[in-house]
C-alpha cells in the first residue's frame, strides 16, 4: 500500500530538503509541502470534506512552521483529523521535547538533520497506525468536524451590534432541538454573558489557563449548568485576569469544549485577543456581526481583512450577519457583502428594541418570547448554520417550533435569503 504524506514546512531550503528525501522513500506519495499551519489545516479540511480516505496518512510538521507553534499544530491536527498520523521534524532530541510532541498527539519524532533510516521508520510507524485506526473506525464520516462537536465563534464589529444577543441566542436554539451545548464568553475584559442568563459563578475561563491537562472533573468544577441546559464557561469577573487566558491555553479549552459537547458557541466580542483569534481560527463558522451604518460596516471591513493578514480566516470565510435590519435603511445587505467580502447571512435581523428591553434588564434573555422577531430570526439563522437538529431527527416540541421559525415569517427572516440577491 502506498503512505500519503503531507509535509507542513514553513522555510523553502527546508522544504526542498524534505521533499527530496521523501522521493527515496519506498511506496510513499509525498504532496507538495504546504508552508503554514493555516494551509495545512485547511488543506486536510478540504479532502476530509470529500472523503476521509483522502487524508494523508501521515503529515510531517517542522519545528519552525508558522504562525501556529508546531505543538499547537500537532495538537489541532490530532483533534481534528484523528485517523492522520502526525511525526514532527525538531532539531531538539530531548525527552522533554518527546514528551510533550507525545502528549500533543504525535505519533513520531525525527531529529535535524534529516536521516533517511530514522525518517523511513517513523514514517511508516505513523502509516501502520493510521490505517489501525481507519479499520477500526470502518471510514468514519466527518472527521473534520472535530472530536466532538461544531464551533461557532460570533465576533461583533464593533460594540453594541448585538454580539452576545446572538451568541445566546444562537446556543438556546441548538440546546432548544436537543443538542448538548457550550456557551463561552471570551470577552475576557467585558464580557456579558453572566448578565444576560442572570448568573453568578465565581469559577472562569482564567480558572482553566493555568491547566495543562483539562481532565473532565477539571472542566466540570470550572463550567456553570444554567438552568436552560446550556454548559457556561463564563469570562473572568475581574477583567484583568483576562491577560491569563493565553492563546495555547484558548486552544486547550475549546478542544476540551469541543470534544464534550455537540455545539460550543463563542462570544469573542469585538476587541480580538490572542484567545480570541484562536477561537477564530478553530471555528467552524465564524460569525461577525454588524449594524447597517456606514460606522459599523467599515469597522466591519477592518475587522473581515484583520482576520486575513493575520492568517486567521479568510474573507469568503467568514459570515456576516445584517443585525437591526429595516428594508428602508440606506445601507442594504447586499452593499455589506459587496464591502466586506464575507459570505452573507441568509437571515437578517430586525430592530427590536421594545422586545430585548425587559429581559435584557431582569437578565433573563433566555425568557425572550417566542413571538419576538428577534428570537425567531437569530433561532433561523442557528438552523441555517446547521446547529440544531434537522426537524425530522426528533418528535420533540422545540424541534417543531424550530421547523416552523426555519420556514419563516416575514417578521423574522424579512424575505432575505443570497438567492434572492439579498433584496
Amino acid at each position: 500500500m502506498t503512505t500519503r504524506i503531507l509535509p507542513a514546512v514553513g522555510d523553502a531550503d527546508d522544504a526542498r530538503s524534505v521533499t527530496a528525501l521523501l522521493g527515496r522513500l519506498p511506496d510513499t506519495e509525498a504532496a507538495p509541502p504546504v508552508g503554514d499551519s493555516t494551509r495545512l489545516v485547511d488543506t486536510l479540511a478540504r479532502l476530509a470534506a470529500e472523503s476521509v480516505d483522502r487524508l494523508p496518512e501521515v503529515v510531517l510538521v517542522h519545528e519552525r512552521i508558522g504562525p501556529l507553534p508546531a505543538l499547537d499544530l500537532v495538537r489541532e491536527v490530532a483533534l481534528r483529523f484523528p485517523v492522520v498520523g502526525v511525526v514532527l521534524i525538531t532539531a531538539d532530541a530531548s525527552p522533554v521535547l518527546f514528551s510533550a510532541a507525545m502528549d500533543s498527539g504525535a505519533r513520531g519524532l525525527v531529529t535535524l538533520p534529516l536521516g533517511h533510516e530514522e525518517l523511513a521508520s517513523r514514517v511508516q510507524a505513523a502509516a501502520q497506525w493510521s490505517a489501525g485506526v481507519r479499520r477500526h473506525l470502518g471510514g468514519v464520516a466527518e472527521v473534520h468536524d472535530g472530536p466532538g462537536g461544531t464551533v461557532v465563534t460570533v465576533s461583533g464589529a464593533k460594540g453594541g451590534v448585538g454580539t452576545t444577543v446572538t451568541a445566546v441566542q444562537l446556543a438556546l436554539a441548538a440546546r432548544a432541538s436537543g443538542r448538548s451545548v457550550a456557551l463561552v464568553d471570551m470577552d475576557l475584559q467585558g464580557g456579558d454573558i453572566a448578565s444576560y442568563l442572570d448568573v453568578q459563578f465565581r469559577r472562569s475561563l482564567a480558572d482553566l489557563a493555568a491547566v495543562d491537562d483539562i481532565s473532565p472533573r477539571v472542566l466540570q468544577d470550572a463550567v456553570y449548568d444554567h438552568e436552560t441546559g446550556l454548559a457556561l464557561l463564563l469570562a473572568p469577573g475581574d477583567g484583568e485576569r483576562g491577560e491569563e487566558v493565553t492563546d495555547r491555553a484558548a486552544r486547550q479549552i475549546l478542544g476540551a469544549l469541543r470534544s464534550r459537547h455537540e455545539v460550543v458557541v463563542v462570544d469573542c466580542g469585538t476587541y480580538l485577543t490572542g484567545a480570541g483569534a484562536v477561537a477564530v481560527e478553530m471555528a467552524d463558522t465564524a460569525l461577525l456581526v454588524t449594524t447597517p451604518d456606514v460606522v459599523a460596516v467599515r469597522a466591519a471591513k477592518r475587522t473581515v481583512r484583520m482576520w486575513e493578514r493575520l492568517r486567521i480566516r479568510k474573507a469568503e470565510e467568514s459570515v456576516c450577519l445584517v443585525n437591526r435590519y429595516h428594508r428602508s435603511t440606506e445601507i442594504q445587505p447586499a452593499l455589506i457583502q459587496k464591502i466586506t467580502g464575507a459570505r452573507l447571512a441568509g437571515i437578517a435581523v430586525p430592530a427590536g428594541f421594545k422586545e430585548l428591553q425587559a429581559v435584557v434588564d431582569s437578565g433573563r434573555m433566555h425568557d425572550l418570547d417566542a413571538r419576538s422577531t428577534v428570537k425567531q430570526a437569530l433561532w433561523s439563522l442557528a438552523g441555517e448554520l446547521g446547529l440544531v437538529h434537522a426537524p425530522g431527527d426528533t418528535g420533540a416540541h422545540p424541534g417543531k417550533q424550530l421547523a416552523r421559525v426555519a420556514r419563516g415569517s416575514d417578521r423574522g427572516a424579512l424575505g432575505l435569503r443570497r438567492r434572492g440577491g439579498g433584496r
